[in-house]
């Protein structure tokens, strides 16, 4: 019988059969409960970071198992040529949710977002054949990230991104962020879309400003470009709404949405006014394995359970206790330039590359799960189930790690389970 397969026999075959796509930390998990991923050793790690923020109801979550093995018991594919009980049931509670008309089902965030960018050419080509003046580009905004595919890597302004897949796709120019003369200066009916992440994920948890906000919805209607809100990290509750467009009161004319809507089952979905979809017929567009059986029992249970439970009370709550803790902590350590974000999507800003690399790592060593993007952000997006005591675990953390670093030694620390 073969043995147990551990960390470095797993290390070893990866070398040598995965594409190098991820520097992984050695680390192998084998479980995890609540807020909570066990490796195999039996220690415990806090998780602030919800598998990216995926994990929205955390782990082992009754809810979201017994919908797998509900469903799995009786179908898990068919595929789109055939109906099955959840795909209305699932595209109801996310127009309710949502405020929008038309749901398109993927497997992942970036598919979704290139549904929305063919359909906004699809749009801008039904209008042209009304008659309307309308052109094929978008606008994008600095500091973007939209995802892997051709289209996502085209509408995402960082370089480390687009550069080694050079040329992308044409037709796309970028905007100062929250600069509202450029984006005027720029916008003409050459552009078929706006693509706006309400708060920028990737590019290190920065919100649009309600006027750049606002002034993307007025230029849209001005000429029938679509508004395209990205909510893949944003959205399904992470701050404390259900997509963070509402915060803004401005209603978006598509929207992408992934990471928690199935708790890490793969899925995504593109959503839309009834006017956009009248672009999309039989055959444009299409996909495999979106809104399968599975998936959508899943994430049929996971926004039961977000209401049920309520959740976003409760992601409010726990988010401005958070946020406020971040606060105190950025008044005691001036190498935190800035706290920023809503709900449980925070971010906090470091004045030192280096340092924001070191605060995740010595977390990681306390058994708390965080981690840097845009080089000085450190990202938390933990599980909608954290509770004011994770909380104070990891701001006890992060104090004792800010003290011994401005003070020049390396924190001891007693590994925190939280």
């Amino acid at each position: 019988m073969n043995a147990t397969p551990n960390l470095q026999s797993i290390q070893a075959a990866e070398k040598k059969l995965l594409l190098n796509t991820y520097e992984r930390n050695p680390i192998l998990f084998v479980s995890g409960e609540g807020v909570h991923l066990r490796d195999e050793n039996g220690n415990d790690y806090l998780d602030l970071l919800s598998g990216i923020g995926v994990n929205g109801l955390g782990y082992a979550h009754p809810a979201v198992e017994d919908a797998i093995i509900s469903q799995s018991k009786r179908l898990i594919h068919t595929s789109n040529l055939f109906f099955h009980e959840h795909t209305a049931q699932l595209a109801l509670r996310l127009t309710e949710i949502t405020g929008l008309n038309r749901v398109f089902f993927t497997n992942s965030g970036t598919e979704a977002w290139e549904a929305a960018l063919k359909l906004a050419r699809a749009h801008a080509g039904l209008l042209r054949s009304k008659s309307k003046v309308i052109g094929t580009k978008f606008l994008a905004l600095d500091h973007s990230f939209h995802g892997r595919t051709m289209g996502s890597v085209a509408t995402t302004a960082k370089d480390k991104y687009r550069e080694p897949f050079m040329p992308v796709m044409p037709g796309v120019e970028f905007v100062r962020f929250n600069d509202v003369a450029d984006l005027r200066a720029k916008f003409s009916n050459e552009i078929c879309a706006i693509c706006i992440e309400p708060i920028q994920g990737e590019g290190g948890i920065h919100p649009v400003t309600q006027e750049f906000f606002a002034a993307a919805r007025a230029l849209c209607d001005s000429t029938g470009a679509l508004l395209i809100a990205d909510e893949i990290q944003s959205g399904m509750g992470r701050t404390g709404k259900w997509f963070a467009y509402q915060h803004y009161n401005i209603l978006p004319d598509v929207t992408t949405l992934a990471k928690p809507i199935a708790n890490g089952i793969p899925m995504g979905a593109m959503l839309c006014t009834n006017a956009a979809a009248e672009a999309i017929t039989p055959g444009m567009h299409g996909t495999t394995f979106g809104g399968n059986p599975l998936a959508s029992a899943v994430a049929i249970a996971v926004i039961d359970t977000i209401k049920r439970d309520n959740l976003l009370a409760h992601i409010n709550e726990v988010g401005a206790y958070f946020h406020d803790q971040l606060t105190q902590l950025a008044k005691r350590h001036d190498c935190i330039t800035d706290v920023r974000g809503k709900g449980l999507m925070l971010g906090i800003e470091i004045n030192s590359a280096d340092l924001a690399q070191r605060v995740a790592a010595q977390m990681l060593e306390r058994r708390i799960i965080i981690n840097r993007t845009s080089e000085t952000v450190l990202r938390l997006l933990p599980p909608f189930l954290l509770e004011r005591q994770h909380v104070d675990t990891a701001i006890k953390a992060f104090d004792e790690i800010f003290t011994a670093a401005l003070a020049g030694a390396v924190p001891a620390g007693d590994k925190a389970n939280g």
